[in-house]
Formats: C-alpha cells, sequence, structure tokens
C-alpha cells in the first residue's frame, strides 16, 4: 500500500504505541503519584498554570487544593482529554523516566515505519491527546531508544479536539503543507472522519491487540508493514 506524502501526522496509543502501556503503565503511575507531586510542587509556577486551569475547566475555587485535585482524579479516572489534566501528567512521568527507567512503548513495526517515512524524505508530525511534553518524554525514552530526532514538530489538544476538522486545518497552517500531501494515521475512526473532512490522506491501525474494530470508511491495516509513503 503506497502513498506520497510530504507529512505525515502520527496517532500514538494504538496507532504507534500499545493502549495497554499508556492505561496500565503510565496512567496509574501518574495517579499514584498526582497528589504527591501537586503538593510538593505547588509553588511552581507550571504547576500553579495547571491548578488555575483545573479551578476554570471544573468550576472549582482556585484556593481549595483538595477540591482540584478531587476534580483532576476524576478526570483521569474518566480519562477525560482536558489539557491541564494531561499538561500535570506529563511533568509527573518527566520524573518517572529520569529517575525509574520507564520507557514508552513502540511497536516494533511502528518503529521501522517512522525511521523509513524519515528516511525517504517525509517530515513526521505527532498529534496526540498527551502534552506535546509527554509525547517527547515517551520518543526521547522510548524502548527503540531516543526518536526525537526523526520528528519535525508535535502537536496535542491545546490546538484542538482530534475529532474536530479544525484542529487539522490549523495542523495544516502550522505545518504549511497541502492537505493532499499530507497522510495522517490513527486507530480512532472519528479522528480520521475529521482528518478526511480537512481533505488529508488517512490509514486506520486496527491492531487486533488493541481491539480497534477495522474502518470500512478508510484504509485499515493491523500494522506498519504493508505501508510505504514518499514524497
Amino acid at each position: 500500500m503506497h502513498f506520497r506524502a510530504h507529512a505525515a501526522l502520527i496517532d500514538i496509543e494504538g496507532t504507534v504505541g500499545s493502549i495497554a502501556f499508556v492505561r496500565d503503565v503510565l496512567f496509574p503511575y501518574a495517579s499514584q503519584r498526582l497528589d504527591a507531586y501537586v503538593i510538593s510542587h505547588r509553588d511552581d509556577p507550571e504547576v500553579r498554570r495547571v491548578l488555575d486551569q483545573t479551578a476554570a475547566e471544573s468550576g472549582t475555587a482556585r484556593d481549595d487544593e483538595r477540591a482540584l485535585l478531587t476534580a483532576l482524579h476524576d478526570w483521569s479516572d474518566r480519562d477525560v482529554k482536558v489539557t491541564p489534566l494531561k499538561t500535570l501528567q506529563g511533568l509527573i512521568w518527566a520524573d518517572g523516566y529520569k529517575a525509574s527507567g520507564l520507557r514508552g512503548h513502540l511497536y516494533p513495526d511502528a518503529v521501522d515505519a517512522l525511521h523509513r517515512f524519515h528516511d525517504a524524505g517525509v517530515a513526521l508530525y505527532v498529534y496526540s491527546s498527551g502534552s506535546v511534553s509527554a509525547q517527547k518524554l515517551l520518543f526521547g525514552n522510548s524502548v527503540a531508544g531516543d526518536l526525537l530526532p526523526l520528528f519535525s514538530g508535535f502537536f496535542d489538544t491545546t490546538i484542538g479536539g482530534k475529532r474536530e476538522t479544525g484542529s487539522y486545518e490549523r495542523i495544516l497552517d502550522t505545518i504549511d503543507v497541502a492537505p493532499n500531501e499530507t497522510i495522517f494515521f490513527s486507530d480512532n475512526e472519528a479522528e480520521l472522519d475529521a482528518a478526511d473532512d480537512a481533505g488529508i490522506q488517512t490509514v486506520q491501525l486496527a491492531r487486533p491487540q488493541d481491539l480497534t474494530v477495522p474502518s470500512t470508511r478508510h484504509a485499515s491495516v493491523e500494522s506498519f508493514v504493508p505501508i510505504e509513503v514518499t514524497r
């Protein structure tokens, strides 16, 4: 399956890495350390911004730390894609990658494809619900080593929701690549629909191990093995 593109936009969970790693390793790691991290870093400007954003998003008083922590845990338990939670998780994971040897899971076929696409002159970008800092931590501390040099840029939900066509239009404006010269890889059909509405080429990763249901509206593969992307 061959595609021509100048840029490839890549999702993480269920696409290049397993959903289980995020769900069963990263999320619990952050949740278990959330209270202690906030309490010990409450005066750090970045954590203060997270708490202020949490107050605004949840309707909680900004000086009610216990209520703010409760809101963050509630979002975490429900896997709500809100920026303050994603930012805080990224900060906690940064400590984990540095101190406890966490390594970001990536499928071997995905690692191979990233190298192949990059070597073919395709600019690689990540678009994930996890914060940009969390994305960089995962790829910089992956099971395959530091893959950050392969990427030209990173996008998270600060540019918009992943199921909103406008988000992909803003990404296209930022990277200055035409829609038909861009390809988006994701496991999520609704995200692919939004990208397709923006004129972007789409491919679904329907990995059996992640229990992804193959799409009937987008090209669908079980791994990156049959995919070639060249300029």
